[in-house]
């Protein structure tokens, strides 16, 4: 970056010596050609330095953006509790999310992604005024776990309960949330739940489970399935449906830019059988791709993102997510909170829309300087009393503020000893 300003210098030196010399040396017709050609030269070195300024200024908007989380992981007391025996079990962002709800007096709490129930254990554990918990999961192996761990947690490890909590998991979709509350119903559930955590990360159990069919690196069937009970198959999507669905989901769920060709020869490879595992679509996607989109591996990013678009597809997860937000949104009491973990643009982008669209606030409107999108009274700090430093800038609504105006990333040390957490975004909402 440094190189541009002083190809300019020498640039802008060139043309001093010419004009000195063309007097003397040069003559009238050559100093044109000459004068003309070194312009030609700075203009092009002058509009090369500009397009450095305009990528730099991009960066740090970008980083200015970036809400990097600023608890740090303790690396020792990382490797006891996580291990490598464990590590398939790493929950994301545990500590920030212990922060969002360590000022609500927590007696209801749902758990709308069980996984293996790292984030519902500890939060249990910080909140013994607990009195009722929810967990959904709609994978009958994460709900085992996690039905286990919440049990053990529950009882202290022993045959006593944690005051009157009261427990419920469920073999559901959190899109069902407002069912499943109106089935426990109670004291609790009536005036509306204090928190809600939606983490839509897959879990290592799902990856690393070759017959799911998710994972790039081993073979299995093109499945797919969040719940094993559902019909609707990866299988399916490459082998029966039209041309311009399986074009749309590489090109709007993968964001794909090679989608076009990577349609064209799935289509093709059904006249000769069609796709039935992961290594016969991960097989056509290496011999479709260059080497020169990514190096000699960047087959594996075009299959992720193929893969991505497949599984969003086949769970219906991005609708799904708009509308359970504004079902977790509408069974939260007065300061309750909601938090939101995505892993992928897209999903993130739906996160942010629906929470401004509950706010009654244009995406707009809340990019600009002031936290406050309307002229409504603050709410929100302090919250019960208490000052809440993770808190940096928010959207204020008539209804709801958003406590995250730039979502929270991963610390430097989460990411260096949890890499699955990179691509990682907490956002969370609270209702007035």
């Amino acid at each position: 970056m440094a190189a541009a300003p002083a190809a300019v210098a020498s640039a802008k030196s060139l043309i001093k010596k010419l004009i000195l010399r063309s007097s003397s040396q040069l003559s009238p017709f050559r100093f044109s050609i000459s004068t003309e050609s070194t312009k030609a030269t700075f203009s092009k070195l002058a509009s090369k330095s500009k397009g450095f300024r305009a990528d730099k200024q991009k960066t740090e908007l970008l980083l200015k953006r970036r809400t990097r989380s600023g608890r740090e992981l303790d690396e020792d007391g990382f490797s006891k509790q996580f291990g490598k025996e464990n590590s398939a079990h790493v929950p994301v962002f545990l500590g920030e999310v212990l922060d969002v709800f360590a000022s609500v007096h927590l007696k209801s709490f749902v758990d709308c992604t069980l996984g293996a129930g790292g984030h519902s254990a500890m939060i249990i554990q910080a909140h013994p005024e607990m009195e009722l918990y929810v967990g959904l999961d709609v994978d009958p192996a994460a709900h085992e776990i996690a039905q286990a761990r919440i049990n053990m947690v529950s009882h202290n490890g022993s045959g006593d309960s944690l005051s009157s909590l009261q427990v419920h998991t469920f073999l559901k979709n959190f899109k069902n949330i407002k069912a499943v509350l109106h089935e426990v119903g109670g004291k609790h559930s009536d005036p509306g739940i204090l928190g809600v955590l939606m983490d839509l990360g897959m879990s290592s159990m799902q990856v690393n489970n070759a017959e799911r069919g998710f994972s790039v690196l081993s073979d299995g069937p093109l499945d797919m399935r969040m719940d094993p009970q559902a019909s609707l198959k990866a299988e399916d999507i490459v082998n029966t449906w039209p041309d311009s669905e399986l074009s749309r989901i590489l090109r709007d769920y993968g964001e794909e830019s090679n989608w076009f060709s990577l349609q064209n020869k799935i289509i093709k490879a059904r006249s000769t059988g069609g796709l039935h595992s992961t290594n016969e679509l991960v097989n056509l996607i290496r011999t479709s791709t260059s080497w020169t989109r990514g190096g000699r591996h960047g087959w594996i990013k075009t299959a992720t993102r193929v893969f991505q678009a497949l599984r969003i597809a086949v769970n219906d997860e991005l609708n799904t997510l708009r509308d359970s937000i504004h079902s977790c949104f509408d069974s939260l009491a007065p300061g309750g909170r909601l938090a939101v973990i995505s892993f992928h643009s897209l999903e993130d982008r739906i996160v942010k829309q629906t929470f401004l669209n509950i706010t009654n606030c244009s995406q707009e409107r809340a990019e600009e300087e002031e936290t406050e999108c309307s002229n409504f009274p603050s709410k929100v700090l302090p919250y019960n009393g208490k000052n809440e430093t993770w808190i940096k800038q928010i959207v204020q609504g008539k209804h709801a503020v958003i406590l995250t105006k730039r979502p929270i990333t991963p610390s430097e040390s989460e990411e260096r000893l949890n890499p699955r957490s990179r691509s990682a975004k907490l956002r969370v909402i609270q209702k007035i």
